[in-house]
């Protein structure tokens, strides 16, 4: 995509924004900044720093006109200058279709609704470990246009995306391709209707060829049925599936306690599952996922042993902070809609004392309640969720409490906590109505653990 001289819009001057629009500049292009809201400090310098004009609290005349619109993932379709773009037949891209016009190197893209940042890291240790050049970039905390200068042949592009990414793709086109699962979140911004935020998460294999590979979950009904579709289509990309239930064909499957990769009619013995550094069945199925992906960009099954015995995991997701007089204290504030709340459940066999609560986007409470009568003695709840969880599960558990700030809770927590037992702020929400972002409410967590 030539750039050169165009009037470029992105809206949205947080971190992608700023990064395309310092990107398109390097390229030639004369990018325009716009936010409806503030601009921090930090961009703003950024953005002066490179002589790009930009504007805040508004989206202006001049934001209006550009030949095209970059909108970052924070800004939502149904905007006003989305819709203005989209309705007198300009192009909108998301950032990560701009950075991969500029590309130079093999990607491996990961999304899903929960697990993707922990696989993404995952990715990066097995790269690491293989001794194998790579950069981890996309909705991990760094923009893809960030590192364009950095790509080549020689290096691997490990890209989290988001269903927001995806959105807005034209060419963008992964060597391998990941979906880890689909279940409910973000509704919001896809008209609650769930079918439109799956196709999202399903464009990442759009623009892939039978040069490419897809990996994907078999035990997901909703991707097992996608990619028996896919694998009709003229020029498909290679599958590779993988099941912590059933034995598959071609993939990664579990036979008697020891994780067995089989790709193009060769079975491999990898591990046996119990030595995978990470528990839990989402976390083996992650590994799963890893291993497919290292495997199809030929890394040895050394490395990847090494690299499944080896990862610790991420920050905010599944955590351990302290054990405090025999009780441990778990965050996983990057817990932000259920299932990822039904995972981290799934990982304990003793009691717990669950925090639970945010800002509520629509959930079905009820889909935890067999976890949580299992396993959860008590419910602490904070946020704007409170009333949404005391009306769906504060009948459920023997006590519930709510708080009005994250630090009450996690003292409320110490007193209805016995040795042997798990305090797990695992919230089911975003956290927008008390905290900038998850990991701001995270690291609140440790410290109010770390201050008792």
């Amino acid at each position: 995509m030539n750039v050169e001289n165009k009037h470029i819009v992105v809206a949205g001057a947080a971190r992608s924004g700023v990064a395309v629009a310092k990107l398109l500049k390097k390229k030639g292009a004369i990018p325009f900044v716009t936010d409806f809201g503030s601009i921090s400090s930090e961009f703003a310098e950024q953005l002066r720093a490179e002589s790009i004009e930009f504007e805040k609290n508004q989206h202006s005349e001049k934001a209006m006109n550009g030949d095209f619109l970059v909108l970052s993932p924070g800004v939502p379709t149904s905007s006003r200058i989305a819709q203005n773009y989209l309705n007198t037949g300009k192009k909108v891209f998301s950032e990560i279709e701009v950075a991969s016009w500029f590309n130079r190197s093999p990607i491996v893209a990961v999304t899903g609704s929960n697990g993707k940042t922990t696989v993404a890291n995952w990715l990066a240790h097995t790269w690491k470990v293989a001794n194998q050049k790579h950069l981890l970039a996309g909705n991990i905390g760094t923009a893809f246009s960030d590192h364009i200068d950095e790509t080549s042949k020689e290096i691997t592009a490990l890209l989290e995306v988001s269903s927001f990414q995806l959105d807005h793709i034209e060419q963008f086109k992964p060597d391998i391709s990941i979906i880890l699962n689909i279940t409910e979140d973000h509704l919001d911004r896809y008209q609650n209707v769930f079918n439109l935020y799956a196709k999202s998460k399903f464009r990442i294999t759009e623009n892939q060829d039978d040069s490419n590979w897809f990996i994907y979950n078999d035990d997901d009904p909703v991707l097992s049925n996608y990619a028996e579709e896919l694998s009709k289509k003229e020029e498909a990309p290679r599958l590779l599936a993988f099941s912590s239930d059933n034995e598959l064909s071609n993939g990664a499957f579990v036979r008697d306690g020891k994780l067995i990769l089989k790709i193009n009619n060769k079975e491999e013995q990898l591990m046996q599952i119990g030595e995978i550094g990470l528990s839990g069945t989402h976390n083996l199925q992650n590994g799963m996922a890893t291993a497919l992906a290292a495997r199809a960009s030929e890394i040895k099954n050394e490395f990847i042993r090494e690299s499944l015995q080896t990862f610790e995991g991420v920050e905010h997701r599944l955590e351990e902070v302290r054990t405090l007089k025999g009780v441990r204290y778990v965050n996983d504030s990057k817990a932000t809609n259920i299932n990822a709340v039904w995972f981290a459940l799934d990982s304990y066999n003793m009691p717990i004392v669950l925090i639970l609560g945010g800002r509520d986007k629509g959930n079905d409470w009820s889909v935890l309640e067999h976890q949580i009568r299992e396993k959860v003695h008590t419910i602490i709840a904070i946020g704007e969720a409170k009333s949404a969880i005391k009306n769906q599960l504060g009948k459920v558990v023997p006590t519930y409490m709510e708080a009005d700030t994250l630090k009450q809770a996690v003292k409320l927590s110490k007193k209805k906590a016995k040795r042997g037992e798990v305090v797990l702020l695992s919230p089911a929400c975003s956290s927008f109505d008390m905290f900038e972002n998850y990991e701001h409410r995270g690291n609140e967590f440790k410290q109010a653990v770390l201050d008792l």
